[in-house]
């Protein structure tokens, strides 16, 4: 944690986060295209796709191969309008197991970015 780094309780991560994470477990894209900025960009596995279209492409497709599960280890604030939540993931995709961070970047009450990383 950075000195301006504070834990919150992961119920207290702004409402378009717990949108964003609901749209994605069910791959509900137009949820999740009501959320983002235009220029809005995601990076996942070195990834990064711009704009609605290509991110919701990415919902759509992420991971369909796999079954897993997601259970919130922990969250952050990291800046006024910047939140990580820790997530562990549990199913059959290589390894079996993994803790990521998804870190969101908001302006106003959308996402403009996020990041998916260990």
């Amino acid at each position: 944690m950075t000195d301006s780094t504070v834990r919150i309780d992961i119920t207290d991560l702004p409402a378009v986060v717990q949108q964003f994470l609901t749209a994605l477990d069910t791959r509900d894209t137009s949820a999740v295209a009501g959320i983002l900025t235009p220029q809005a960009s995601l990076t996942d596995e070195g990834h990064t796709h711009t704009g609605v279209p290509s991110i919701t492409d990415w919902i759509a497709n992420a991971a369909s191969e796999f079954t897993y599960t997601t259970t919130p280890v922990a969250a952050e604030r990291t800046s006024t309008n910047q939140f990580t939540l820790i997530q562990h993931l549990e199913g059959d995709f290589p390894g079996g197991s993994a803790d990521l961070n998804y870190r969101f970047t908001l302006e106003g009450a959308l996402i403009s970015s996020l990041v998916i990383a260990p």
